[in-house]
């Protein structure tokens, strides 16, 4: 997606957020705000090349786009595939009590599906990478961040694209008219559906209607 957004012109900042893309052990011991953290470290990078910046992100990285954009001077926010609450969480349990959980358990599947089975793009599943389950300490953490984005949602004012899958079975599409919901003061908000996706919608086979979703979107704010 970076790559695409850099060949119609734009400067961009693919961020390394604490504890990923090393091994679960680092993870563990990341906190909610190490993953703020270095969003503010890749804003202020990208400042040193431009005064207009977009934040835009998957998942946990939507859920961080909204919340930093309470934080920083930026022109928008793209956000995809974004939990308004943890997956598998009908029991509503508390950060402390997962915490707890995780003294004793120290990971989870990610998944009770065969791996890959919800992507539409096989061959690009193959070439995925990530880590093979998700630590119990890390969902905590998780749940703390996505609770503290919703408490910011209404301090959201500036434009917001939300990008989801009717196919995602991880995070499902109710997540998104919650996300709709709650902003009730962005300056604009617009929700838009692909269906050739599952989760990872910026890998999967709807992924160039992704890319031109955000284009046209900060195209527009630009």
């Amino acid at each position: 997606m970076g790559d695409y957004l850099n060949q119609q012109g734009y400067t961009c900042l693919g961020i390394r957020l604490a504890g990923h893309a090393t091994t679960p052990e680092d993870m563990i011991r990341s906190r909610w705000t190490d993953w703020t953290a270095s969003v503010e470290d890749g804003y202020n990078l990208l400042r040193g090349a431009t005064d207009r910046i977009f934040l835009v992100g998957l998942s946990m990285g939507g859920v961080l786009s909204l919340l930093m954009s309470t934080r920083l001077d930026v022109a928008g926010v793209v956000a995809m595939s974004t939990p308004y609450q943890l997956p598998r969480d009908e029991k509503n349990y508390s950060p402390e009590f997962i915490e707890l959980y995780s003294r004793f358990v120290k990971f989870m599947p990610k998944s009770t599906e065969v791996p890959g089975a919800s992507w539409f793009d096989k061959e690009a599943f193959q070439s995925h990478i990530s880590y093979p389950q998700n630590p119990i300490r890390s969902i905590a953490e998780m749940k703390r961040l996505i609770l503290t984005m919703r408490a910011a949602l209404p301090q959201v004012t500036k434009p917001v694209l939300l990008i989801h899958s009717k196919n995602d079975k991880y995070v499902l599409p109710e997540n998104v008219e919650r996300l709709y919901d709650g902003l009730v003061n962005a300056s604009d908000k617009t929700k838009a559906y692909v269906v050739e996706a599952g989760h990872v919608v910026t890998r999967d086979a709807a992924r160039h209607q992704v890319f031109e979703l955000a284009r046209d979107f900060i195209r527009h704010y630009e």
